[in-house]
């Protein structure tokens, strides 16, 4: 089960992501395309682009980048990417060190719990109203359930790592050095002799 929510939550990051930069292409793309036509006069380009709205791209790339951020943040917290000030927790004895670092996760587990009650209360009154986002007409509850159910994972996660610390005493490192599939293509490609050498 966990496998499907680490595999859906990582799915779902690099959709938001990839599909908000290839929006961003296409509409910087279409403006710059219908300003050359309209410089150069091409009038029947100009028509045919003209035609086509994308007025809406920029709000719903914003959405997209807000979700992914609230996904991510809970990516994060599973992976151990996230940036920590640790000298002072690493300079304390075993028990102090251990009792600190399961404080601090609990403690983020409380915060992002609360905030995902706060922005689930928030949502709630939200959607009993007609508001819309200015662009897309979309209800806005849509849009800022990205606080609930980020801030409810984030939370999940923070409570998985504490009980997996609690366990095995290990904490999610990410080696900023690897990177995932370098080494699966490496070990694909045979080894080749250095510049310069002879045969």
């Amino acid at each position: 089960m966990l496998k499907v929510l680490d595999r859906l939550e990582e799915t779902l990051i690099a959709f938001l992501i990839g599909g908000a930069t290839l929006l961003i292409f296409v509409a910087v793309t279409h403006r710059y395309a219908l300003d050359l036509s309209a410089k150069w006069h091409w009038d029947i380009v100009y028509d045919k682009l003209f035609k086509i709205d994308l007025s809406w791209a920029q709000e719903l790339c914003i959405y997209m980048f807000v979700w992914m951020a609230k996904f991510g943040a809970a990516y994060g917290v599973r992976t151990g990417i996230h940036v920590g000030v640790d000298v002072l927790v690493n300079k304390l004895p075993a028990k102090g060190r251990v009792a600190s670092i399961e404080f601090g996760l609990l403690a983020g587990a409380l915060f992002t719990g609360v905030v995902g009650t706060m922005g689930a209360k928030f949502v709630w009154v939200m959607a009993h109203t007609d508001q819309t986002s200015p662009d897309l007409e979309w209800p806005m509850w849509i849009v800022y359930l990205a606080i609930p159910l980020g801030s409810y994972l984030m939370c999940f996660r923070f409570l998985q790592v504490a009980w997996s610390f609690w366990k095995t005493g290990e904490l999610p490192h990410h080696d900023a050095a690897h990177v995932e599939g370098v080494g699966e293509a490496e070990a694909l490609v045979p080894a080749t002799a250095p510049l310069g050498a002879t045969r």
